[in-house]
């Protein structure tokens, strides 16, 4: 919570950690935090340091809050600039041995400042918050992402597909059958149950999802999964994208999350007497994310980049509606079959990708969903096939709305909503807004094929 100071790590909890790692060879820790741009930064240190790192943290500049996603330094209202300084301090719960990068361990960083107080554009924590007040409203939210990603040779930073073969085939799957075996060893060695891989539809493309946790627990795994990808990947000789777009015009990639909400009796998403069995509260929810969805584009897929996926008739979910396995909707609701509803049943938003910060993703979902519950909100009708299909007065007749288009347009509905302002805080949301409006400016004379090659390796 905003108000915590730097907790003080037990040497009950510290010395069997450090123990088992120096055990197991390693001798550098990596601390990462996910800035507003969604990208991943790290500081690192020797594992010896584990005590005082867990104590007294390891420095970072506030600077970041800032940074676009290709490094330029901007300042906003009131986060950028060149002064001060934070504390990073790991999850010592979250420390893990990095298999495919051996001799390194990582863990998840929480932001302090240096005297104390939690920094209050900690990502971490905001979604934390978000979970906090899920249960003070009696309320529990299990979430996931899906990872979906694109293997190409090295040496080119053109994409170059490093295998070929018809999405979901099984030509592909023979390609990647030794790389997928290693990459799910591996993710499991470090503790993250794979539910599902496989080859995808776009070129050179494959997918894998893990197990639902709790908010902070799944893009905490969002990161470890991708980093685990990125590095397997690598001793396989290819190089691993999780940019939306790598080709204009072709199928790009996103990040899905799936999400589902309990309280004391179970899955509100199943065994209520709505449609598909939605207890009210659930709908609700699922209405709050709903209405939301225009700002949660800034935040789940706000990069330039994203906007060459958002198109028409990709599956990439652009539209502000919901539908029971409606693909082209943004919310799709999935009821799971016969018998498994209690357990199965779970929302996904389709339009988010990988350049989303995950913390900041899941939180914002989360906010705007318990927004819903607090003002008893409805969903409308849903929809089913493809609205891209219909005319623009039958779109405008059955309310179907299209999510914004660009990066600006995503930015000023960030802006405008109250909802997810006061769940962000000002400091955090000026922050967003701040990189959003940014890399839309430095961006928007660019062609589709100067944003695709400008973001293909960044994620």
């Amino acid at each position: 919570m905003s108000g915590d100071r730097i907790p003080a790590a037990e040497p009950a909890e510290l010395v069997p950690a450090s123990a088992r790692l120096r055990a197991e060879g390693v001798e550098l820790l990596e601390l990462s935090f996910v800035d507003n741009a969604g990208i991943v930064r790290v500081k690192t240190a020797p594992l010896d340091r584990l005590p005082e790192l867990a104590r007294y943290g390891l420095g970072a500049s506030p600077c970041f809050e800032t940074f676009t996603f290709d490094d330029v330094m901007l300042r906003g209202t009131h986060l950028g600039g060149p002064d001060g300084d934070l504390r990073l301090i790991p999850d010592i719960s979250r420390l893990t041995r990095l298999v495919a990068m051996p001799g390194w361990a990582w863990a998840p960083a929480d932001k302090y400042t240096q005297d104390g107080p939690r920094f209050v554009a900690c990502q971490r924590d905001f979604v934390a918050r978000q979970v906090a007040a899920a249960a003070s409203m009696g309320l529990t939210v299990s979430a996931a992402f899906e990872h979906e990603w694109a293997l190409a040779e090295p040496g080119t930073d053109d994409f170059v597909p490093a295998v070929t073969g018809s999405g979901y085939g099984q030509v592909r799957l023979e390609a990647l059958a030794d790389y997928g075996l290693a990459l799910v060893r591996t993710l499991r060695e470090q503790g993250l149950e794979v539910l599902q891989f496989h080859p995808e539809y776009a070129l050179g493309q494959a997918e894998l999802s893990v197990a639902a946790k709790d908010p902070v627990g799944a893009a905490d795994d969002a990161v470890l999964t991708r980093h685990t990808i990125r590095a397997v990947s690598l001793r396989h000789g290819w190089r691993a994208s999780f940019a939306p777009c790598l080709v204009p015009e072709g199928a790009g990639a996103g990040a899905h999350l799936h999400l589902s909400v309990h309280d004391s009796r179970g899955n509100l998403f199943a065994g209520g007497r709505g449609r598909y069995g939605l207890q009210p509260d659930g709908e609700a929810f699922l209405a709050g994310v709903l209405r939301e969805l225009p700002a949660l584009v800034a935040i789940g897929a706000g990069n330039p980049a994203s906007f060459l996926r958002l198109g028409p008739s990709r599956w990439a979910g652009i539209w502000q509606v919901w539908g029971r396995e409606t693909r082209e909707a943004a919310l799709r609701l999935i009821t799971g079959t016969e018998g498994t509803q209690s357990w199965a049943a779970n929302a996904e938003i389709k339009c988010f990708d990988a350049t989303a910060n995950p913390y900041l993703a899941a939180g914002a979902v989360v906010a705007a969903g318990l927004a819903g519950v607090r003002e008893e909100l409805t969903l409308p009708d849903e929809i089913t096939g493809d609205p891209a299909l219909l005319t623009e007065s039958d779109r405008a007749e059955a309310g179907i709305e299209r999510l914004p288009a660009g990066p600006e347009e995503a930015a000023d509905a960030l802006a405008g909503s109250e909802v997810l302002a006061e769940a962000l805080e000002p400091e955090l949301h000026d922050a967003i807004l701040t990189v959003r409006r940014g890399e839309a400016a430095r961006f928007g004379e660019a062609t589709p094929d100067e944003v695709a090659a400008a973001t293909r390796w960044t994620w």
